[in-house]
């Protein structure tokens, strides 16, 4: 009977410790790299486009985004971004340290994502300056397809006109 009551204890107490431990989202990334501000191509056709290129390695879980012309102010003091995952949704918010100027420019944003497993994503961009326009989301699989690129076309300042 002794020993029933040992064994009910310690299985109660394996069961307690492992509720109490926290959930932790297996992904994590930063921004690791930006382009400086891209006020020559105002005018260029190239300039009407946003885009995502993505690439993904498989052995070290990485997969890494270049956001080519992210609008931000045209003195951001610098930029982040954050990342979660919510169900299968991949989110990075883009980010400004500050918006001193009376203007915008156009930059590229490389950012790098660890942990992440090879399977079916959507990605969600959600940008400060985009406003009404197409909103940068795509479907990837990455057991089939570790790179690629998504654009949508952009006609409010600061993208071309």
């Amino acid at each position: 009977m002794k020993s029933l009551i040992v064994t009910l204890f310690c299985l109660l107490f394996v069961s307690c410790n492992q509720k109490e431990k926290p959930i932790s989202d297996p992904i994590s990334g930063s921004l690791i790299g930006n382009s400086n501000c891209k006020s020559n191509l105002k005018t260029d056709t190239i300039s009407s486009f946003s885009c995502v290129e993505y690439s993904y390695q498989e052995t070290s879980k990485t997969l890494t985004f270049k956001h080519i012309n992210a609008g931000f102010n045209c003195c951001p003091e610098g930029f982040y971004c954050t990342i979660s995952l919510k169900n299968d949704t991949i989110v990075i918010e883009e980010h400004e340290n500050s918006s001193l100027c009376d203007c915008n420019c156009l930059y590229d944003l490389d950012i790098e994502l660890k942990g992440v497993e090879a399977k079916n994503y959507q990605i969600k961009f959600a940008e400060p300056y985009s406003e009404n326009q197409d909103k940068i989301e795509f479907p990837v699989n990455l057991v089939v397809l570790k790179e690629g690129i998504f654009c949508v076309t952009r006609t409010v300042y600061p993208w071309g006109i």
